[in-house]
């Protein structure tokens, strides 16, 4: 498969792309400056928030993704998707539609773009909970959103409701 068609909005043709064995997601929130990281293991049970990533061009990106892509033996890819809260999508989600694309086409690996509403919101009111400090909370908020975005995808995908 090739680019397009390695992006997936719904969790049962992205569950076939990867394959019934499961294996290694990422998952990724994408900012302007910043891209949060996570991963789950194997069995698709729980996320772990990784590291931000500062972003610059495409192709830095491309190749410290590259690096962890590889370090985890990673088989697939969830993007969250900042649509607005009735639905609608705008250019945030666009640009994320175009990161989807990129990341298609350099790792040939499936990519599930994930609705995000309320991530950020729900990742640092877990932080608040665990009584982080608002400098602590500001550095990490993206890697643990995208924790977030990966377990929700994960429990669907585990859960059997597809």
């Amino acid at each position: 498969m090739e680019g397009r068609e390695l992006i997936f909005e719904d969790a049962r043709g992205f569950a076939e792309a990867v394959g019934e064995a499961g294996g290694v997601l990422l998952g990724l929130d994408l900012g302007t400056k910043t891209l949060g990281t996570a991963t789950c293991d194997a069995g698709w049970r729980f996320a772990t928030n990784g590291t931000t990533i500062v972003r610059g061009k495409w192709g830095k990106d491309r190749e410290t993704l590259g690096q962890l892509i590889r370090a985890r033996s990673v088989k697939g890819l969830v993007l969250g998707l900042p649509r607005n809260m009735d639905g609608t999508e705008g250019p945030r989600a666009q640009a994320s539609r175009a990161y989807a694309r990129n990341l298609a086409e350099a790792f040939a690996l499936p990519v599930l773009l994930w609705d995000e509403r309320w991530s950020t919101q729900a990742a640092e009111a877990a932080m608040i909970g665990q009584d982080m400090s608002r400098a602590r909370r500001a550095a990490a908020i993206d890697s643990h959103a995208a924790a977030v975005i990966l377990q929700g995808a994960i429990d669907r995908l585990a859960g059997g409701v597809l």
